[in-house]
């Protein structure tokens, strides 16, 4: 099976001389189908710049980075772009969503700018939203849902059409731990779907709900746990 993500020996690096700073040394990460791995470590051990490689915003690397088999290194912008569109999604701390636009609208986004017919793309993000558990809101604009809604329908945006590969970059920072717990829920579902997640995340009990944990600091991989029993393997356990 081809990894989802293949990272092998990533370095990067800011600056020279005297103000260089290595954000990433030698890095190796593979993530496969369905496997939800968890991007742990101090402020500036290089959690973003891995997600920022991983989804091809980041070209200035060295190594070796493949998303679903296709390397990224030499790709052009436009191609990096298409890559984005239809294989990586990403989920933000802040939502990054366009508040002009409505639930469905913000869903459907990613597959009208790669230009897939209007009435494809609707349906796609009404599967998306269902997926997720929000099928009831998709006409509503972002101001009259919840901050915990909002989230799910980036998740939504970030899985539309047929996305193989979530990053979330603290993706639960801005709500309240009820709601946090319900994010993580559903990306926990999407895992057990055949998607492939990295989380970066400062919380050990939102990265519990991964498979592996993986601890990054100053720029190196310094240690890696398999995860026994996620949180909601525990809750049906006590069902």
């Amino acid at each position: 099976m081809t990894p989802a993500l293949d990272l092998r020996g990533v370095r990067r690096a800011f600056g020279a001389g005297a103000s260089l700073v290595v954000a990433l040394d030698g890095v190796s990460l593979t993530v496969e189908p369905g496997e939800f791995v968890a991007v742990m470590g101090p402020s500036g051990s290089g959690k973003s710049t891995l997600l920022a490689i991983a989804g091809g915003l980041d070209q200035g690397w060295t190594g070796d980075a493949a998303v679903a088999g296709t390397p990224l290194a030499g790709l052009k912008r436009d191609a990096l772009a298409r890559l984005r569109r239809r294989q990586v999604g990403y989920v933000f701390q802040d939502f990054n969503l366009v508040p002009t636009l409505s639930v469905v609208e913000n869903v459907a986004l990613p597959l009208e700018l790669d230009r897939v017919e209007f009435e494809r793309a609707r349906r796609a993000a009404h599967a998306a939203l269902q997926r997720v558990g929000i099928a009831g809101l998709s006409g509503r604009r972002l101001d009259q849902i919840s901050g915990g809604q909002r989230q799910r329908v980036a998740i939504a945006r970030a899985i539309v059409g047929e996305r193989q590969l979530i990053l979330a970059d603290e993706p639960t920072g801005a709500l309240d731990s009820a709601t946090g717990d319900d994010v993580m829920f559903r990306l926990r579902l999407l895992a057990d779907e055949g998607v492939a997640i990295v989380l970066v995340t400062h919380e050990s009990r939102h990265a519990a709900w991964a498979d592996r944990i993986v601890f990054l600091r100053d720029g190196r991989v310094v240690d890696a746990t398999r995860v026994q029993a996620s949180p909601e393997a525990l809750l049906i356990g006590e069902a």
